[in-house]
């Protein structure tokens, strides 16, 4: 391998990760022999059903198929190099921050090789502990510029506390995230492989489904609620995040309308059409309250006073049309006033 090509460092530059003070040397190295992070999280999500660990040649083939990794190669070339240095670790030569960078020089040396041979890096310790690292990741990607889709930033999360043995409450702090937050975060990762929902593209459904209390309700009251959400996810008859989030609870406040679907004896369209029927949908109580609510604040009455000319014309029209309106649906819903 080619010795490294360092560049001169004042005395005590590091990077700092958790309150500690890790050294780095700053310098180039050639790409050919950077090798890519295996547990990095954009990459584990990808390839994680694959089965055991992923070759490096799995790793470079599914980074370049990805839409990022193709701007960055565009972006790369253009800016004539790197504007921030990949994170080794020394000795591994595993590039722990900038898969996605290694991934498109690669891309970029098969052109020529020669320009795009070497790359920029900050060297970390041989010797760094496993945990510093998984710290300084969470610090690059949660808590801080969170370019992790959340499947990947859940991934780390859920590896950090069940292979790493790292408690939730510490990830909160390590990560600058609440505990509550970490949790759900690892919750949802869980359902999703409990489940075999190999689509990542699915996170938002399942983080949705997990966040509602109405549904945890109905999930506690029917065993297999799960696998049946689950399979309606998978075949599309549930065809959106916001089904889940809207929806899916309307169904759960009707008793009769969840155990028709709960029993399959109704599809999601048919069930939440039964539920809004009985009247579990509540989204029009919740407007006309939030208009209500907007309505009777002091700061509304006073910059509707302070409307002039046109502009207050065109308020007295509306609360005009908007009165009538109230005394005409007021009869209809209360017919015997």
């Amino acid at each position: 391998m080619n010795a490294i090509e360092k560049s001169p460092l004042s005395a005590g530059d590091a990077i700092l990760i958790r309150g500690v003070n890790v050294p780095v040397e700053l310098g180039s190295l050639p790409q050919k022999d950077l090798r890519f992070f295996v547990e990095n999280p954009r990459v584990y999500s990808v390839l994680r059903m694959d089965g055991g660990e992923p070759s490096q040649a799995d790793i470079e083939r599914k980074l370049l198929e990805m839409d990022h990794v193709k701007a960055l190669i565009q972006d790369i070339k253009r800016d004539g190099g790197l504007t921030d240095p990949v994170v080794v670790r020394s000795g591994t030569l595993e590039v722990l921050e900038g898969n996605s960078r290694l991934a498109a020089y690669r891309a970029l040396a098969k052109s020529d090789p020669v320009k795009w041979g070497h790359m920029k890096v900050r060297l970390l310790p041989r010797d760094i502990d496993e945990t510093l690292i998984f710290a300084l990741l969470g610090q690059y990607h949660i808590k801080g510029k969170k370019d992790w889709a959340p499947f990947e930033q859940a991934g780390f999360l859920y590896r950090r506390h069940k292979t790493h043995d790292v408690d939730t409450g510490k990830l909160a702090q390590e990560i600058g995230l609440s505990r509550r937050k970490v949790e759900h975060l690892i919750a949802v990762y869980q359902f999703m492989l409990d489940h075999d929902e190999a689509d990542t593209a699915k996170w938002s459904y399942y983080d949705e489904y997990l966040k509602s209390s109405k549904i945890k309700k109905a999930r506690l009251a029917n065993a297999s609620f799960d696998d049946l959400v689950v399979e309606k996810i998978k075949s599309e008859e549930i065809a959106r995040a916001v089904d889940v989030r809207d929806r899916l609870p309307v169904i759960c406040s009707a008793p009769k309308a969840l155990q028709k679907f709960a029993s399959r004896a109704s599809g999601f369209e048919d069930a939440f059409d039964h539920a809004v029927e009985a009247g579990a949908d509540n989204t029009p109580l919740k407007k006309i309250a939030k208009f209500r609510q907007w309505l009777v604040l002091p700061e509304t009455e006073t910059a509707l006073n302070h409307a002039q000319d046109e502009t207050r014309r065109k308020i007295l029209f509306e609360l005009g049309k908007l009165s009538g309106r109230i005394d005409a649906l007021t009869q209809k819903l209360n017919p015997r006033k």
